[in-house]
């Protein structure tokens, strides 16, 4: 028997403004102030999101989106690289672009620093 789904579409919006950057390995659960419910039900982190908070706790941008329906999955954290902050799910906030230090978060439209 054969189970067919219906076709879904994945959009998908680059973040990165460079092709290298750091990243280390973290867990994360369905307690994260950024679980968001997908069109199938299923509570997801977005890939973008500052982690693990977005203020000055912030340890860096997850790299792919996560899905936490059924527990705590890994997920990549970068935590060095350059990355066009307009384009994440949600900006980062002064004190978040403060604490990820090493991340340089840049303007897509003029090549510029946001960050101080």
């Amino acid at each position: 028997m054969a189970y067919v789904r219906p076709e879904q579409v994945v959009n998908e919006t680059n973040f990165l403004a460079a092709s290298k950057f750091v990243s280390f390995p973290r867990q994360v659960d369905d307690t994260s102030y950024a679980v968001m419910t997908d069109s199938r039900g299923h509570k997801v982190i977005p890939a973008g999101t500052v982690y693990p908070t977005n203020d000055d706790k912030a340890e860096g941008v997850t790299i792919d989106e996560v899905d936490v329906t059924y527990g705590a999955q890994p997920l990549g954290v970068i935590v060095e690289g350059y990355i066009y902050g307009k384009k994440l799910p949600k900006e980062p906030v002064a004190t978040a672009m403060t604490a990820l230090s090493k991340i340089t978060f840049v303007d897509e439209a003029a090549g510029a620093t946001v960050q101080d």
